[in-house]
């Protein structure tokens, strides 16, 4: 019988919500509708960024002109949406589709092509992915398996500002890390070239492209296991795919390697910048903090450009203690780029440490304008609570508590430090247990991480004539941090007023 109600309700869902796919013709099932399409895209555009590096912008010219091409091809496709194009500040080769057209191409990403031919096979392929609802197809398969809209604790693979950025960037984070299906490949392959040729580009580009992925796959380059081929594998049935659409196409179009060569030059002259960065973040994993700071200001010689650099200063200042020269390099990558919510964060909390509110406050209220992190919240309540606002630091520490991070955890104690006289069943859970000859149990849970004691219940019950009653004790001993226990009380409760029975947590103590 359940099983019949589960196809009857799949039926319904199919004959309610099956669409035609716009790209294909297809009809397909989709329970997203365009405007809800059109506001996930732009509601998860911006974070999903800034967990990835924030935008590039120490070349602004490489922006304008990938945006330039995107555009091109967002010209010709089979759906019209408000198309965005961005360059992520990131050296992972990667790009990626929200749905309603919000697109980004990496950096490294970039410094792996050789023309704008195999630039526009990328975003074509892309603006696919978002005209034939591929990510709202993963949205709606989703739904029906796990009974809610997305799943929201995906970390977003291969970044520097992923920990951190969590919880701002969840639900972005698991639509850019779907492995599509094939189907959902083959279609962006197909219907991408079409897009180049449409837009007058040679779909040779494309073929290159896949062959340079096939390549690379087959070196187990680590960047690109990490990035796009985490969720778009290369292999040689779409490379033998991708020459069979070209070949049946009209020969010609645009290559466009000078172009490309000359509208990446800087990104590419200044390339040797980002490996000594990247070689310095290794040094500092391995505490070889010597080297790293060598290396960092080798790559702002290069590319004093470059707000990453400076805040990677900042970062080993912050980790040596040396707080004000820390501030002073952030505050250097504030001015390359005031756009990124990471300099913005370490600088208010390098501002917390020397006990500078005010412009703690400041910094970190901007970080969280660009995204919320745990970090900032536990920061901005700490503020707070030294200053005296017991209840803004409350509702600080709330929201970093939601996340499952060291600093959600910190925020979650200092929470129940200041608001658990207040609200001790907040903290506690109990569920009443009653044996089958009416001996009644408590079963409690500490929530939190610390060790609560002096506890004190209340049991509200009906006695045996059916009228409430109330029974009160403080408990000896600790309930420590995370754990359980099962508590016998001196009660008989009949089965038949089971449901009636109610347990309160009136007081609790946190536990030096």
């Amino acid at each position: 019988m359940r099983i019949r109600h589960l196809a009857v309700l799949v039926a319904a869902v199919w004959i309610s919500g099956c669409a035609t796919n716009p790209v294909t013709g297809k009809k397909e099932l989709s329970i997203v509708s365009e405007k809800q399409e059109l506001e996930i895209g732009q509601q998860q555009y911006s974070p999903s960024r800034q967990s990835q590096g924030g935008d590039y912008v120490a070349d602004p010219h490489v922006q304008a002109y990938v945006n330039k091409v995107g555009q091109r091809l967002a010209a010709v496709s089979d759906r019209k949406l408000p198309y965005e194009f961005h360059v992520l500040n990131s050296d992972v080769p990667n790009a990626w589709a929200l749905p309603g057209g919000k697109i980004a191409i990496n950096r490294g990403l970039l410094i792996e092509m050789q023309s704008e031919a195999e630039l526009a096979a990328v975003l074509g392929h892309e603006i696919v992915h978002a005209a034939a609802k591929h990510g709202a197809r993963s949205i709606t398969r989703g739904t029906l398996l796990q009974g809610g809209l997305v799943a929201t604790a995906i970390a977003t693979a291969g970044t520097d500002y992923s920990d951190i950025a969590q919880m701002g960037a969840n639900v972005g984070a698991q639509l850019i890390n779907t492995r599509y299906g094939r189907d959902a490949e083959r279609e962006s392959d197909r219907y991408g070239i079409e897009y180049m040729a449409r837009a007058g580009y040679d779909p040779q580009g494309a073929v290159d492209l896949q062959q340079t992925f096939l390549n690379l796959s087959g070196s187990k380059k680590q960047d690109f296991i990490s990035g796009l081929f985490a969720s778009h594998p290369p292999s040689a049935e779409r490379l033998a795919n991708n020459r069979k659409i070209a070949a049946s196409m009209e020969p010609g179009g645009e290559i466009g390697r000078e172009r490309y060569e000359q509208n990446i030059a800087h990104l590419r002259k200044v390339q040797p910048a980002y490996d000594a960065y990247k070689e310095a973040k290794k040094a500092a994993k391995d505490k070889n903090y010597s080297r790293a700071r060598a290396l960092a200001r080798k790559a702002i010689s290069i590319e004093p450009r470059e707000g990453h650099f400076h805040s990677f200063l900042g970062d080993l200042e912050f980790t040596d203690g040396n707080f004000p020269t820390a501030g002073r390099h952030y505050r250097d990558a504030i001015s390359r780029n005031d756009q990124f919510y990471y300099y913005h964060l370490q600088y208010g909390l390098v501002s917390e440490k020397t006990r500078d509110f005010a412009e703690a406050e400041t910094a970190l209220a901007r970080s969280v304008e660009l995204l919320p992190t745990a970090n900032a919240h536990n920061a901005l309540g700490n503020i707070a609570r030294a200053t005296g606002s017991m209840e803004q630091a409350v509702a600080q520490y709330a929201k970093a508590a939601k996340h499952n991070s060291p600093a959600g955890k910190e925020a979650l104690g200092s929470l129940v430090d200041i608001d658990l006289p207040a609200n001790p069943g907040k903290y506690i859970a109990t569920r009443p247990k009653i044996q089958k000859n009416g001996a009644l149990q408590v079963v409690m849970q500490n929530k939190t991480p610390r060790n609560l004691g002096k506890i004190t219940l209340k049991v509200i019950y009906p006695g045996n004539n059916g009228r409430m009653r109330e029974f009160s004790r403080q408990l000896s001993g600790v309930l420590d941090a995370g754990k359980s226990d099962v508590l016998d009380l001196p009660l008989r409760i009949n089965p038949d007023f089971a449901r009636n029975v109610r347990v309160e947590i009136v007081r609790a103590s946190v536990m030096r």
